[in-house]
């Protein structure tokens, strides 16, 4: 087994004066390295369309991730879609990646725009077969994975963008190439990369699209690991044993809370330093303690991150607020959404005696809920997630 995983992210934008969107991207787990990544574009757009997508896609990654072959799920495909009466057709296109093992991707496209990928920041023209599936021309492709190799699938929104205003035939395939090149290096995760294709789709749209639009991201990156401390332990006799676990893991480290961080320094034998930086006025400061790679303040910071995730989940309209601002809020949701893959939650059960002034809302019971929202929100993510209490 290699140190391999796969950053998946997408968006979608919908056909200009409709409410629902013809496009879906199902993503099921098979097992702990191996994911089922579906993107279906239903016939023609609105509600029809956003039900053959969505039928399509729960299909697909429903009978593939339970080990049925390509074709039966083709065919139960063609023999459930609803027909629509005025094309006479039940019509889905789609795109599907197959990660095994974090080792190989298996793509399978029907109609949609072939897949992008690009390796060593270069276009990678891989190889494809055409296979015949009652009477559909699918392509299929076997890829071994390397280390930031990059998946760009999409709808036909994608490179019809533009016909008539930018361009007289649409933004081809080779410019878009061109257009990711520029992002792949950066380091961005795939959710910002898939915003930022769609958001020039949408430009080169006029900002009043013609089609549903959507494109979807997979980066091949190395797993890295995060681990975070939150809270004091509930016995103080677990001070040492708590502090010892969590300064064992490997990957960069981050404690939250005053009353931890200062269980934290004695533990290591060093200062603890407030910084003045406040780096937004309504957020705490940050703090410094050799050996640790982050020290923010608890309930309130952590408040703050679960709202940018839980944002970063659907729309992404705050990404600029905390993808480049200094409070710890920012920097915490800049580890656990860009760099983090694996994410240890180390928690102590302990009450904290400022929290039972009872002109204050917070309680024990919000402090555990901030982390079962927050881990919930980062497993949407993708990350694995681990918490232990102490």
């Amino acid at each position: 087994m290699n140190n391999l995983c796969a950053d998946i992210g997408w968006k979608s934008i919908n056909h200009y004066g409709e409410q629902l969107c013809g496009d879906h991207v199902d993503v099921i787990d098979q097992d702990e390295n191996s994911i089922i990544i579906v993107l279906a574009d239903g016939l023609g757009s609105g509600v029809k369309a956003s039900i053959l997508s969505t039928l399509t896609s729960k299909i697909i990654s429903t009978m593939m991730s339970e080990g049925l072959a390509l074709e039966e799920c083709v065919r139960t495909i063609a023999a459930t879609l609803p027909i629509c009466k005025v094309r006479g057709l039940a019509y889905s296109t789609f795109t599907i990646v197959h990660i095994i093992n974090n080792t190989i991707a298996e793509l399978i496209q029907f109609d949609n725009p072939n897949i992008i990928i690009l390796r060593d920041n270069e276009n990678y023209d891989y190889p494809k077969n055409e296979l015949n599936i009652d009477g559909k021309r699918i392509l299929k492709s076997t890829i071994r994975l390397q280390e930031n190799d990059m998946f760009i699938a999409m709808s036909d929104g994608c490179p019809h963008a533009g016909i008539g205003l930018a361009y007289n035939f649409g933004w081809k395939i080779e410019d878009i190439t061109e257009f990711m090149k520029t992002f792949a290096q950066v380091g961005y995760t795939a959710k910002t990369l898939s915003a930022m294709l769609v958001d020039e789709c949408n430009k080169l749209y006029g900002f009043r699209p013609g089609d549903d639009t959507t494109a979807c991201v997979i980066r091949i990156r190395k797993r890295e690991p995060m681990n975070i401390l939150f809270g004091p332990p509930r016995n103080r006799d677990d001070n040492d044993r708590m502090m010892s676990l969590f300064f064992s893991k490997e990957g960069k480290h981050i404690i939250c809370g005053g009353t931890t961080s200062s269980i934290a320094a004695r533990y290591l034998g060093k200062p603890l330093i407030p910084s003045l930086d406040y780096g937004k006025s309504d957020m705490p400061p940050t703090a410094k303690l050799e050996g640790v790679d982050l020290v923010t303040e608890g309930v309130i910071t952590i408040s703050r991150v679960i709202e940018y995730a839980k944002d970063s989940l659907g729309t992404n309209e705050r990404y600029e607020e905390w993808a480049y601002s200094r409070d710890g809020a920012s920097m915490i949701s800049r580890m656990l959404f860009e760099e983090a893959t694996d994410i240890n939650f180390f928690v102590g059960r302990a009450v904290n005696p400022a929290h039972q002034n009872p002109d204050l809302p917070i309680t024990f019971n919000i402090k555990m809920n901030l982390v079962e929202e927050l881990s919930d929100c980062l497993r949407r993510m993708g990350k694995r997630i681990k918490v232990s209490y102490f």
